[in-house]
């Protein structure tokens, strides 16, 4: 396959914000592709090379990339970084020098799509003495043989900014129509969420048919994606939604870590598919010593304790762990923590993710011992509000957030990558107006003036939809920045500036600067209001409004253990604007 049938592609659909012809243009691409070339190319698409949870990452710094765009083009250095820093896309930038090169490119060849794949996968894995000079040479040697625009979309994944705005959701909808129908999505779907691995998905598909696809399992070292939870006011409600009777667990302020345990070796992975272990080596040399089995898949929370007294501490202890490569015995020492088990996916060959919970629940008591490092999350079957509301203020007490509700139906399931109400969350910031934080993504920002002059005066900020795989804005969030934070934003979030809306955001406002939806922030906001200048649930409570946080106000807390579609969803907050307006009128 040439590399240039897939640029065409890919301008197809930045050309687009619809998610159906996003969807048509991506099923006729695999409809006519060897299936050879369907993980490649749903990677690459995607802005990477291999799944989330593999280590190789692309994502040229920008100064390593502008000495390799100059070395490949002759280029004059200046006149580069001039326009590098008027237009911000990498591949805008890359795609004018193209165009703009006098001299022509002699003895230059065709780009495959494999040869491009390898290169970049080179590219990722080079490492150690001489690497950047590696990799420099081996992106000149594709740049060399790219036309303009082709190396756009080089420079865009190399740099680790694709932006076509291909969400997983509308890649699986491509490939059920590509390969089945509409209705065998949920079978798709199913196989993405228990192996985290699209590409892999697409594949199988392809060569194989659905009968491949229910072949798929569970497997230790493919990370499952996460089950997430709704959330509710009040008992009452848990417990008539729940059908009277749940079990009630501890809801700690922690990381939420997935172990994969084999007989080499134990994994930790982030709820966003990363790799922890290097970061988190005392847990999981805890885990292998408390598991009592062959091989395992455990859910939990990373709480950080205070090592003298045993009680926990808040989650911004645990989020100096994140990220270190070096001083890392010091950082173990310095800001140790407990894992808390919660639920086992796997164990000795079996796959749990279908079994109700108690049976779940079952396996992980059996199969672990407690240690001062390995614990279970505290939990209790109740069927009375008053005593949830006992539990409650027991787990305050403790420092956790609130408490989190488990059916105990048969259908209590492990819903991978799905969020409903067979988990609920009960967090202490629901007896308030609107008190609960929520997860907010960054889609622009303001200048600022006055005392912020030189820097963002506000972020505008937006939740989720999930039914129609866009952002929408939901409030413009100035308050609860210290300087220092002020100061580093800019540096945070330039990466991923763009010269317009992303394609998935929908916004009446105009920001001054945009950005691809990357960057999560924890906010907490004084009440929901109905508002007809922001996006978020439009026409959902009011004909032609919204919905909009008042009073926003930032928590300090980066969510980078979550992706932007882990986000807030408009439908949390619709939700949680009828609970707020059935408390007032109430």
């Amino acid at each position: 396959m040439q590399y240039q049938d897939l640029v065409k592609v890919y301008e197809a659909l930045e050309s687009t914000a619809s998610r159906l012809e996003m969807t048509q243009i991506l099923a006729s691409l695999f409809r006519s592709t060897d299936c050879s070339h369907i993980k490649k190319i749903v990677y690459m698409t995607q802005g990477g090379i291999v799944p989330d949870f593999f280590p190789e990452k692309l994502g040229l710094a920008d100064k390593l990339y502008l000495r390799t765009l100059v070395a490949a083009t002759g280029g004059n250095e200046a006149s580069i970084r001039d326009l590098w820093a008027r237009e911000g896309d990498p591949g805008t930038v890359t795609q004018k020098v193209f165009e703009n090169k006098k001299q022509t490119t002699l003895f230059s060849q065709p780009l495959t799509l494999d040869r491009v794949y390898d290169a970049l996968l080179k590219i990722a894995r080079a490492e150690g003495s001489g690497s950047q000079e590696l990799k420099m040479r081996l992106l000149a040697d594709i740049l060399h043989d790219a036309k303009p625009n082709e190396a756009k979309y080089i420079a865009r994944i190399v740099t680790g900014r694709m932006r076509l705005g291909v969400a997983s959701q509308t890649v699986i909808d491509s490939l059920a129509q590509a390969f089945a129908t509409k209705a065998d999505k949920p079978e798709v779907e199913r196989a993405f969420n228990i192996t985290s691995d699209l590409g892999l998905v697409g594949e199988t598909l392809c060569k194989k048919g659905l009968e491949g696809l229910r072949e798929m399992r569970v497997r230790v070292g493919n990370p499952i994606r996460a089950m997430l939870a709704e959330r509710l006011p009040s008992p009452e409600e848990i417990l008539e939604r729940m059908g009277g009777r749940a079990m009630f667990e501890y809801k700690y302020d922690g990381l939420r870590v997935q172990a994969h345990i084999s007989k080499d070796a134990v994994r930790l992975y982030s709820r966003r598919l990363e790799d922890l272990t290097n970061q988190f080596p005392d847990v999981a040399k805890a885990l292998r010593e408390a598991f009592e089995g062959e091989s395992a898949i455990f859910e939990g929370e990373c709480v950080p304790v205070d090592i003298d007294t045993g009680e926990m501490l808040p989650f911004q202890e645990v989020s100096h762990r994140r990220g270190r490569k070096h001083e890392l015995t010091e950082a173990i020492e310095g800001y140790p923590v407990r894992v808390q088990l919660f639920d086992c996916l796997y164990l000795d060959g079996e796959d749990l993710t279908l079994r109700p919970l108690p049976d779940r629940r079952s396996a992980l008591t059996r199969s672990v011992s407690i240690t001062d490092r390995v614990r279970f999350s505290e939990a209790r079957v109740l069927d009375d509000p008053a005593k949830v509301q006992g539990f409650f203020q027991e787990a305050l007490q403790a420092g956790c957030e609130g408490v989190m509700a488990k059916s105990l139906n048969d259908d209590s399931v492990y819903r991978a990558g799905s969020r409903g109400y067979l988990w609920i969350k009960y967090k202490k910031e629901y007896r308030s107006e609107m008190n609960d934080t929520v997860d907010l993504v960054a889609v622009g920002a303001f200048h600022g003036r006055g005392k912020r002059g030189g820097v963002y005066g506000a972020l505008l900020m937006a939740t989720y939809n999930s039914e129609e795989d866009r952002f929408e804005t939901v409030c413009k969030l100035g308050s609860g920045f210290d300087d220092a934070t002020l100061a580093a934003l800019p540096e945070k979030l330039d990466p991923y500036r763009l010269p317009k809306a992303h394609g998935t955001v929908e916004s009446k406002m105009e920001a001054d600067v945009w950005f691809t939806p990357t960057v999560v922030l924890e906010v907490l906001g004084a009440e929901i209001s109905i508002s007809p200048i922001h996006t978020c649930g439009h026409g959902k409570i009011r004909e032609a409004s919204g919905l909009a946080i008042r009073f926003p106000r930032f928590t300090g807390a980066f969510r980078d253990d979550k992706k932007p579609r882990d986000a807030t969803t408009t439908q949390e907050l619709v939700d949680m604007y009828k609970k707020q307006l059935k408390r007032i009128e109430g």
